[in-house]
């Protein structure tokens, strides 16, 4: 493209994500602008086909000075970009043979309620902590930070607590209500997460986002945070509970898994893992598994049996905790979902087939 004004090219592009309820923009040399909608990538062909000077040209609007340099050194860099009306994203910019790419993640204004995310009312039951270590866990793409960001605004509104959130990049943005609420970007406010997780025990906080567990150091501290007083909530890019904890443990030399598995069979509250669904209707709809942290799911993490923690969920019914498969199953018999569907994202497929 000659001579354009990549800005207001921008501005199309996003006006189309949020007018068709798009999710995702793809700007990569050699293909049109590509747009995600209801989970499936719509190439944009009345738009020209990208060269490297065009995607470099969205990246001198998207970046800031410092991330435009990161970019430079290290060949990738995340950042979140607001567009002059508000609409926010988190992004990606990086390299693929040789030629610059970009990925933006659009990210709703308006923090959802638990109900109206699809999501199980006794999540609420576990911002009401006082304090604990709560993951939700998934494949990327798949609502975490939506889940978490609801779980937030819960307290947020609810309660005069201190909350800071470590993100890299920040996501969504919170308006004090009940609470003191503050957000930390890494690179711009905080060296890393461990570095800003360790600061919180001089800044008197109560419930702390932690973006990422990234690193033994960051799961560490978030541990101990979580064992001395503070509600600790984070992320994992984990398929399920068991294989959570597993995660975690195992990030740590052998010397210090033992430590650390006592140290999470008390401080852990609950684990959520979720799937985002195509729905019937259209859209999508989030099926589930959570795990309760109870004494026979300490006892296992103690004793090194995480591999019996699936089934302590499947018959912890009546302890609140919920299976996948049970999630998938009342999905389809609610005509939510297809079978198929349900089939397609199990991570068990056979223990479905007996449910179905």
């Amino acid at each position: 493209m000659a001579n354009v004004d990549y800005r207001k090219e921008l501005a199309d592009l996003i006006d189309i994500v949020v007018s068709e309820k798009g999710s995702d923009i793809h700007l990569s040399v050699g293909s049109h602008p590509v747009v995600r909608v209801m989970g499936s990538l719509v190439p944009l062909v009345k738009k020209p086909v990208l060269t490297s000077e065009d995607v470099m040209g969205f990246c001198g609007v998207l970046l800031s000075e410092q991330k435009g340099a990161e970019f430079t050194n290290d060949k990738e860099v995340d950042f979140s970009f607001a567009a002059p009306d508000g609409v926010r994203f988190r992004g990606n910019a990086y390299h693929q043979q040789g030629t610059p790419a970009v990925a933006l993640r659009h990210i709703p204004n308006e923090i959802k309620s638990l109900e109206e995310l699809n999501l199980p009312p006794i999540l609420a039951s576990f911002t009401e902590r006082p304090q604990g270590f709560f993951l939700c866990v998934g494949p990327v793409g798949q609502g975490k930070s939506t889940t978490l960001a609801a779980m937030i605004q819960l307290i947020n509104k609810s309660r005069p607590d201190h909350i800071v959130t470590i993100e890299d990049p920040i996501e969504y943005v919170y308006t004090p209500d009940q609470a003191l609420i503050e957000q930390r970007e890494v690179g711009t406010d905080t060296v890393d997460f461990a570095t800003g997780l360790n600061a919180i025990f001089r800044q008197d906080i109560d419930v702390i986002l932690v973006g990422e567990m990234r690193n033994p150091a960051t799961i560490a501290t978030a541990v101990t945070a979580a064992e001395t007083g503070h509600l600790v909530f984070s992320t994992l890019h984990t398929n399920n509970a068991s294989q959570t904890i597993d995660r975690i443990i195992d990030s740590f030399p052998a010397g210090q898994q033992d430590q650390i598995r006592v140290q999470l069979a008390g401080s852990l509250t609950g684990i959520f893992s979720q799937r985002l669904v195509p729905r019937i209707q259209g859209g999508m709809v989030p099926a589930y598994e959570l795990l309760i942290n109870n004494s026979a799911i300490a006892n296992l993490i103690r004793e090194r049996r995480t591999h019996e923690v699936q089934t302590v969920i499947e018959t912890g019914l009546e302890h609140g905790m919920i299976d996948m498969n049970r999630s998938l199953v009342n999905m389809v018999k609610k005509g939510e979902i297809t079978v198929e569907n349900a089939f397609a994202y199990s991570v068990n497929p056979k223990g479905l087939e007996r449910l179905i």
